[in-house]
């Protein structure tokens, strides 16, 4: 079985396909944005807008979180309100900036994917889509019992 491969082609092509939104996007004279400060408006879009709840996702601390939302309110493409269901809690959201950004980013990805169903071949593409849209499972599975030494 080839294990390591699959993580290392998982997170090259993740690369390759941030990489290029990135480049994509500061050609068309957006503010660079690094991969977390990416991660994060992803979460933001996918409707993940709680800091904590951006950490937990994508498995960092939320101090880190809080850092990088600071750095993308200085660069005026999010903002921070308290969260109306729960005053207790923040929310980020994207600014007007961050709005248009974003609808050149999705612009940019729909090329990225053309991109690639053009290099492997449509039926390729959908069969690549669909293994990464199936139900991996869960990936928590009991470790197993060790045996304590004595």
């Amino acid at each position: 079985m080839r294990t390591n491969q699959l993580i290392i082609a998982l997170f090259q092509r993740f690369c390759w396909l941030d990489e290029g939104l990135q480049a994509r996007l500061h050609d068309h004279g957006w503010p660079d944005v690094n991969r977390p400060q990416s991660m994060v408006m992803t979460n933001i879009v996918s409707g993940i807008v709680r800091p904590s709840d951006i950490a937990r996702n994508l498995g960092v601390s939320r101090q880190a979180i809080h850092s990088t939302i600071n750095q993308m309110v200085k660069l005026g493409i999010v903002q921070l309100d308290v969260d109306p269901d729960d005053r207790r809690h923040m929310i980020v959201s994207l600014t007007d900036l961050g709005t248009r950004m974003r609808e050149d980013a999705q612009r940019s990805m729909d090329a990225l994917t053309a991109q690639i169903a053009a290099r492997l071949g449509q039926d390729r593409f959908d069969d690549l889509l669909a293994a990464l849209e199936a139900d991996w499972g869960d990936n928590l599975e009991p470790a197993p019992q060790r045996q304590r030494r004595t």
